[in-house]
Formats: C-alpha cells, sequence, structure tokens
C-alpha cells in the first residue's frame, strides 16, 4: 500500500508550524508559574526575611554571630505564641488586644504562687506556676468569649476591656514593683542545644503542633468558615459560639505560657513585662498574610511575621537606633502589609 505524498507534506506543515506554537505555550506558562510564585504572600515573605538578615549583617556582622541569634530566637519565642494565639483569633474575624497584658497576669501570679511555695522541688515549682499561668490565661480567654458570646460586644471593645483590667490587676497584685522567686530560673533560657533553650525548643514544637492543628484539622476548618461567613458556617451545623469561646481560650492560654517563659527571662514577674506587645503579635499575623477581615490566614506565614520583627528590632538596635522607634518600624510594616492586601485583591478582582 503506497502512502499519499500530498498527505505526507501536509503532516510534515503541520508539525513544523506546531512546534513555535508549543514553545510559546511552554514560555508563556513558565512566566505565570513564576509571576503567580512572586505574588504568593509566603514567597515575598521569604525574600523580605533574607534582605533584611543580610543588610543588618553587612551594617554589622556581630548579627550574625551564635550570641545575637541566640537573643534573636530568644524575643522570637517571647512573641510567636501570642502571634499564634492571635491567628486563630483573627481567621475568626475577631481580635484579642488583651494578649500582652494577659501575659503579664499570669507572669505575676505564677510568680507569686510559686513564692509560697518555697521548700518544694524546684522542678515541681515550676510546673505548678506553668499551669496557674496557663489557668490565668485561660481565664482571661474565658472572660473574652463571655463579652464576645453573650454580652455582644465587638472583640475590639471586649479585649480592650480586659487589656485594662489585666495590667491594672498586674499593678494591683505587685504594687508596681517585680515579684523576685529564684534567680536559676534565668538559667533555663540559656542556650543547651546551638543556640535554642530548652524551653525555646518546647515552645517552637507547640508552634508547628498548633500549625498543624490549624491547617489540617476539622478545628482549623471550622475558625475559617466562621472568618469567612458566619451566617454560612451556623447554616453547614457550625457551633459558632462554641468555636469562638475556643478560640479566645485558647489565646488566653498562649499567653499565659508566654508570660512565663518572660518570667524564665527575667527570672521575676514583671506587671510591665509585656507592655506593647498585643500590636507586634497582631502585626506579625497582619504581615503573615492574615485579613483583619477573617476567613484568611496561615500560620507559616505568622511565623514568618514574627521572624521578621524580631530581627528588624534587633537590626535597629544593633544600628543604634532608639528603641523608641521599634513601634514605628512595626507601623510600617503593618501598613506595607495591609496595602499589599488590598493591591491583591483589586488585582484578583480586576483578572
Amino acid at each position: 500500500m503506497q502512502s499519499d505524498p500530498a498527505v505526507g507534506v501536509n503532516v510534515a506543515k503541520t508539525m513544523t508550524s506546531a512546534e513555535p506554537d508549543s514553545g510559546v505555550i511552554t514560555r508563556e506558562s513558565r512566566r505565570d508559574h513564576l509571576v503567580g510564585l512572586l505574588k504568593r504572600q509566603e514567597t515575598l515573605l521569604v525574600i523580605a526575611f533574607i534582605a533584611l538578615f543580610t543588610f543588618f549583617t553587612f551594617q554589622n556582622s556581630v548579627f550574625i554571630s551564635v550570641g545575637e541569634i541566640g537573643n534573636n530566637l530568644t524575643e522570637f519565642v517571647s512573641l510567636i505564641l501570642l502571634a499564634v494565639g492571635e491567628t486563630f483569633v483573627i481567621a475568626t474575624g475577631g481580635i484579642d488586644l488583651s494578649v500582652g497584658s494577659t501575659a503579664e497576669l499570669a507572669g505575676v501570679v505564677g510568680a507569686m504562687a510559686m513564692v509560697h511555695m518555697g521548700g518544694h522541688n524546684e522542678t515541681f515549682i515550676l510546673l505548678v506556676g506553668t499551669l496557674v499561668c496557663i489557668g490565668v490565661g485561660a481565664l482571661v480567654g474565658l472572660v473574652n468569649a463571655v463579652l464576645v458570646n453573650f454580652v455582644q460586644l465587638v472583640p475590639f471593645v471586649a479585649t480592650l476591656v480586659t487589656l485594662g483590667a489585666g495590667a491594672g490587676l498586674a499593678l494591683l497584685f505587685t504594687g508596681g514593683t517585680p515579684v523576685d522567686y529564684d534567680a536559676k530560673a534565668i538559667l533555663l533560657t540559656v542556650a543547651k542545644v546551638g543556640p535554642f533553650s530548652y524551653p525555646a525548643i518546647i515552645i517552637i514544637l507547640i508552634t508547628i503542633i498548633a500549625g498543624l492543628y490549624f491547617h489540617l484539622a476539622r478545628f482549623g476548618r471550622y475558625t475559617l468558615a466562621i472568618g469567612s461567613n458566619d451566617f454560612a458556617a451556623r447554616a453547614a451545623g457550625i457551633n459558632v459560639r462554641r468555636q469562638k469561646s475556643f478560640v479566645y481560650v485558647l489565646s488566653g492560654i498562649f499567653a499565659g505560657l508566654t508570660g512565663m517563659f518572660i518570667f524564665m527571662r527575667l527570672g521575676s514577674g514583671s506587671p510591665t513585662s509585656a507592655d506593647g506587645t498585643e500590636l507586634t503579635a497582631i502585626a506579625s499575623v497582619v504581615i503573615g498574610g492574615a485579613s483583619l477581615f477573617g476567613g484568611s490566614a496561615k500560620m507559616i506565614g505568622t511565623v514568618f511575621g514574627a521572624l521578621i520583627l524580631t530581627i528588624v528590632s534587633s537590626g535597629l538596635i544593633i544600628m543604634n537606633v532608639s528603641p523608641n522607634f521599634n513601634q514605628v518600624a512595626i507601623a510600617i510594616c503593618i501598613a506595607l502589609a495591609a496595602s499589599f492586601e488590598v493591591l491583591v485583591k483589586n488585582a484578583r478582582r480586576k483578572s
């Protein structure tokens, strides 16, 4: 059977003409993939982190020393638990302004409890102090939940109330002076595994578990669903009040644990040890790509947000910039992150 030459010529022409088009499609798909990757918040956060780290290292080589990395890790773990708890709250469309004062109150009450337990085994005393801090944090979180769910105050007002109450109680209980327990507690925050202390390792593990719970467990899906559409979540059978209550209590527990870690750093319970940290925690979540309207948050973004704020704060100190400028730097970071979110949303609407 003979083949038709005309058919062969046509097939050859078709294959020849298809090759350039195939190449164009491949290049366009690669370009679209690269653009999509650069638009992702996580990619930009990694780039920003590397750029800032490199910049401060060139400004002063001390920034990359083991000692300074250890100090940065200590600052980071002091912040990350507050930010993790705030991530859960903001994902529901709420906000928790009380996390800083809750950490202070928990640290103070925990220190007072440990002072009254003098004479017992030190490990046992620290364990009880940790449980007391968790209990204080959970109690404050429960008050927030009641104010939001049953008194029906907006989260901003409800947690502003507990912010003032917590800070006031911490000062009232201590008379404005730190509650000293035992300077040996400070040794627990000394680096043991490279630049990591044992409490830092535990906090990092808690952060990883919280991230997995947020993204893989039903609890996280319910939390995001409430933030996306409260009414639709109810229609789907989610107990919104109960879920929000759990979220605020969880935020309080993380704040209580932070209070215990700050106590270990200082060797005392200070009523002003966490002033302003609620702003930094919220900033970490916002920089990490979470929407303040709820329904959108990523724990890895929160982690990078906290890392960025930590190295910015440390880098400015190394450059001999006044510590008072830290709040300005945080405000600028929030403004940039919020502006980026708006730009991305506008771009998606146009496309």
